[in-house]
Protein backbone atom coordinates (compact mmCIF):
# COMPACT_ATOMS: atom_id res chain seq x y z
CA UNK A 1 0.00 0.00 0.00
CA UNK A 2 1.29 3.52 -0.99
CA UNK A 3 1.72 6.33 1.54
CA UNK A 4 -1.68 7.78 2.40
CA UNK A 5 -0.90 11.73 2.22
CA UNK A 6 -3.42 14.16 3.21
CA UNK A 7 -4.46 17.42 1.07
CA UNK A 8 -2.56 20.36 2.92
CA UNK A 9 -5.54 23.16 3.98
CA UNK A 10 -8.52 21.33 4.20
CA UNK A 11 -8.36 19.96 7.37
CA UNK A 12 -5.08 19.76 8.78
CA UNK A 13 -2.46 22.48 7.92
CA UNK A 14 1.06 21.31 9.22
CA UNK A 15 4.47 23.08 8.48
CA UNK A 16 7.30 20.55 7.03
CA UNK A 17 9.63 19.19 9.28
CA UNK A 18 12.11 21.71 8.75
CA UNK A 19 11.31 23.75 11.65
CA UNK A 20 14.67 25.45 13.47
CA UNK A 21 16.56 23.75 16.29
CA UNK A 22 17.85 25.12 19.24
CA UNK A 23 18.09 28.87 19.72
CA UNK A 24 15.22 30.68 17.21
CA UNK A 25 12.96 33.53 17.29
CA UNK A 26 9.56 30.80 17.32
CA UNK A 27 7.62 31.47 19.98
CA UNK A 28 6.89 28.43 22.11
CA UNK A 29 3.35 28.83 21.51
CA UNK A 30 3.73 28.57 17.47
CA UNK A 31 6.00 25.55 17.76
CA UNK A 32 3.40 23.63 20.05
CA UNK A 33 0.67 24.78 17.01
CA UNK A 34 2.84 23.51 14.30
CA UNK A 35 4.12 20.40 16.49
CA UNK A 36 -0.32 19.97 17.01
CA UNK A 37 -1.18 20.08 13.37
CA UNK A 38 1.58 18.04 11.89
CA UNK A 39 0.64 15.00 14.43
CA UNK A 40 -2.97 14.97 13.73
CA UNK A 41 -2.11 15.11 10.09
CA UNK A 42 -0.04 12.40 10.89
CA UNK A 43 -2.62 10.42 13.36
CA UNK A 44 -4.90 10.37 10.03
CA UNK A 45 -2.84 9.40 7.69
CA UNK A 46 -1.94 6.09 9.67
CA UNK A 47 -5.52 5.39 10.50
CA UNK A 48 -6.19 5.85 6.91
CA UNK A 49 -3.62 3.40 5.93
CA UNK A 50 -3.87 0.89 8.68
CA UNK A 51 -6.96 1.70 10.62
CA UNK A 52 -7.23 2.78 14.03
CA UNK A 53 -6.67 -0.19 15.73
CA UNK A 54 -3.12 -0.89 14.22
CA UNK A 55 -1.80 2.86 14.75
CA UNK A 56 0.44 3.37 17.55
CA UNK A 57 2.06 6.30 19.72
CA UNK A 58 5.96 5.54 18.15
CA UNK A 59 4.01 4.97 14.39
CA UNK A 60 2.32 8.64 14.76
CA UNK A 61 5.30 10.66 16.07
CA UNK A 62 7.55 8.60 13.81
CA UNK A 63 5.41 10.28 10.68
CA UNK A 64 5.16 13.32 12.38
CA UNK A 65 9.19 13.72 12.99
CA UNK A 66 8.50 15.03 16.52
CA UNK A 67 9.44 13.90 19.82
CA UNK A 68 7.57 11.33 21.98
CA UNK A 69 7.98 14.61 24.33
CA UNK A 70 6.41 16.81 21.89
CA UNK A 71 3.52 14.42 21.82
CA UNK A 72 2.86 13.85 25.65
CA UNK A 73 2.64 17.40 25.65
CA UNK A 74 0.27 17.96 23.37
CA UNK A 75 -1.83 15.02 23.77
CA UNK A 76 -2.10 12.50 27.16
CA UNK A 77 -2.40 9.44 24.95
CA UNK A 78 -3.56 7.83 21.23
CA UNK A 79 -7.44 8.22 21.88
CA UNK A 80 -7.25 12.25 23.20
CA UNK A 81 -4.92 12.78 19.53
CA UNK A 82 -7.51 10.92 17.88
CA UNK A 83 -10.65 13.20 19.56
CA UNK A 84 -8.60 15.95 19.00
CA UNK A 85 -8.52 15.18 14.70
CA UNK A 86 -12.33 14.02 14.71
CA UNK A 87 -12.96 17.22 16.60
CA UNK A 88 -11.03 18.92 13.64
CA UNK A 89 -12.48 17.55 10.99
CA UNK A 90 -16.13 17.98 12.55
CA UNK A 91 -15.75 21.72 13.08
CA UNK A 92 -14.43 22.19 9.28
CA UNK A 93 -17.65 20.62 7.99
CA UNK A 94 -19.91 22.27 10.17
CA UNK A 95 -17.88 25.98 9.49
CA UNK A 96 -18.33 24.57 5.32
CA UNK A 97 -21.95 23.56 5.46
CA UNK A 98 -23.09 26.53 7.94
CA UNK A 99 -21.72 29.36 5.63
CA UNK A 100 -23.45 27.45 3.05
CA UNK A 101 -26.91 27.63 4.70
CA UNK A 102 -26.46 31.10 5.95
CA UNK A 103 -25.19 32.72 2.52
CA UNK A 104 -28.20 31.19 0.26
CA UNK A 105 -30.52 33.05 -0.53
CA UNK A 106 -33.49 31.38 -0.82
CA UNK A 107 -34.81 27.53 0.65
CA UNK A 108 -34.34 26.00 -3.20
CA UNK A 109 -31.25 27.38 -3.12
CA UNK A 110 -30.15 25.98 -0.01
CA UNK A 111 -30.31 22.46 -0.64
CA UNK A 112 -27.93 22.31 -3.26
CA UNK A 113 -25.62 24.61 -1.66
CA UNK A 114 -25.40 22.68 1.72
CA UNK A 115 -25.02 19.61 -0.23
CA UNK A 116 -22.39 20.78 -2.20
CA UNK A 117 -20.68 22.05 0.50
CA UNK A 118 -20.51 18.59 2.42
CA UNK A 119 -19.54 16.65 -0.30
CA UNK A 120 -17.38 19.22 -1.73
CA UNK A 121 -15.65 19.18 1.46
CA UNK A 122 -15.31 15.94 2.11
CA UNK A 123 -13.98 15.04 -1.48
CA UNK A 124 -11.15 17.15 -1.11
CA UNK A 125 -9.10 15.34 1.30
CA UNK A 126 -9.99 11.62 1.18
CA UNK A 127 -7.49 10.42 2.97
CA UNK A 128 -8.87 12.44 5.95
CA UNK A 129 -12.58 11.47 5.19
CA UNK A 130 -11.91 7.68 4.86
CA UNK A 131 -9.74 8.21 8.16
CA UNK A 132 -12.59 9.80 10.03
CA UNK A 133 -15.46 8.58 8.33
CA UNK A 134 -14.77 5.69 7.79
CA UNK A 135 -11.77 4.18 10.80
CA UNK A 136 -12.75 6.01 13.42
CA UNK A 137 -16.13 4.06 14.24
CA UNK A 138 -13.78 1.84 16.04
CA UNK A 139 -13.26 4.86 18.38
CA UNK A 140 -14.89 3.96 21.25
CA UNK A 141 -18.28 6.04 23.04
CA UNK A 142 -16.43 8.90 22.95
CA UNK A 143 -16.17 8.99 19.22
CA UNK A 144 -19.61 8.25 18.69
CA UNK A 145 -21.15 10.84 20.63
CA UNK A 146 -19.12 13.26 18.90
CA UNK A 147 -20.33 12.07 15.48
CA UNK A 148 -24.06 11.74 17.02
CA UNK A 149 -23.51 15.23 18.07
CA UNK A 150 -21.86 16.74 15.15
CA UNK A 151 -24.46 15.21 13.07
CA UNK A 152 -27.52 16.23 15.46
CA UNK A 153 -26.64 20.43 15.31
CA UNK A 154 -25.99 19.60 11.26
CA UNK A 155 -29.94 18.55 10.99
CA UNK A 156 -30.85 20.99 14.04
CA UNK A 157 -29.48 24.11 12.00
CA UNK A 158 -30.84 22.71 8.60
CA UNK A 159 -34.12 22.60 10.42
CA UNK A 160 -33.83 26.18 11.68
CA UNK A 161 -33.21 27.37 8.29
CA UNK A 162 -35.89 25.43 6.75
CA UNK A 163 -38.49 27.20 9.75
CA UNK A 164 -36.97 30.63 8.57
CA UNK A 165 -37.83 30.22 4.60
CA UNK A 166 -41.11 29.01 5.65
CA UNK A 167 -42.37 32.40 7.12
CA UNK A 168 -41.45 33.68 4.39
CA UNK A 169 -42.65 31.45 1.42
CA UNK A 170 -46.23 29.77 1.63
CA UNK A 171 -45.22 26.79 -0.57
CA UNK A 172 -43.66 25.35 1.92
CA UNK A 173 -44.75 22.90 4.90
CA UNK A 174 -43.32 21.98 7.65
CA UNK A 175 -41.31 19.13 8.42
CA UNK A 176 -39.98 17.57 11.77
CA UNK A 177 -36.37 18.35 13.24
CA UNK A 178 -35.73 13.68 12.58
CA UNK A 179 -36.54 14.70 8.76
CA UNK A 180 -33.28 16.81 8.27
CA UNK A 181 -31.82 14.34 11.06
CA UNK A 182 -32.58 11.29 8.64
CA UNK A 183 -31.44 13.54 5.37
CA UNK A 184 -28.02 14.00 7.19
CA UNK A 185 -27.70 10.66 8.26
CA UNK A 186 -28.24 9.27 4.81
CA UNK A 187 -25.77 11.40 2.51
CA UNK A 188 -23.02 10.70 5.43
CA UNK A 189 -24.10 6.66 5.22
CA UNK A 190 -24.19 6.96 1.46
CA UNK A 191 -20.88 8.92 1.52
CA UNK A 192 -19.46 5.62 3.81
CA UNK A 193 -20.27 3.43 1.36
CA UNK A 194 -19.17 4.90 -1.52
CA UNK A 195 -15.47 5.00 0.16
CA UNK A 196 -15.54 1.30 1.90
CA UNK A 197 -16.27 0.31 -1.96
CA UNK A 198 -14.21 2.43 -4.09
CA UNK A 199 -10.42 3.50 -3.72
CA UNK A 200 -10.81 6.62 -5.64
CA UNK A 201 -14.75 6.98 -4.84
CA UNK A 202 -16.87 9.57 -6.60
CA UNK A 203 -18.49 11.28 -4.01
CA UNK A 204 -20.39 14.56 -5.97
CA UNK A 205 -22.06 11.38 -7.84
CA UNK A 206 -24.52 11.67 -4.65
CA UNK A 207 -25.44 14.97 -5.34
CA UNK A 208 -28.35 14.81 -8.01
CA UNK A 209 -30.23 12.01 -6.20
CA UNK A 210 -29.86 13.70 -2.72
CA UNK A 211 -31.13 17.05 -4.15
CA UNK A 212 -33.74 15.61 -5.63
CA UNK A 213 -35.22 13.55 -2.60
CA UNK A 214 -34.64 16.38 0.18
CA UNK A 215 -36.20 18.83 -2.39
CA UNK A 216 -39.37 16.47 -2.79
CA UNK A 217 -39.27 15.84 0.46
CA UNK A 218 -39.76 19.59 1.65
CA UNK A 219 -42.08 20.31 -1.06
CA UNK A 220 -44.50 17.21 -0.55
CA UNK A 221 -44.49 18.58 3.01
CA UNK A 222 -46.85 21.47 2.22
CA UNK A 223 -49.75 19.24 0.76
CA UNK A 224 -48.99 16.77 3.41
Amino acid sequence: MSQATITHGVFFSPQGRDLPRGRHALQPAAVQAAHRERIMAAFAELVAEHGLTSVTVADVVKRAAVSRTAFYGLFGDLPSCADAAYQRFIEVLLDRVSAAATASHDWPALIPSVIDAYLDTVAADLVVTRAMMLEMDSAGRSARDRRRQALAVIAQFLHDRHTFWIAKDDTLGPLPAEAFLGFVYTLRQLACDLLDEHAEPDLRALREPMIRWVSASVLGAASA
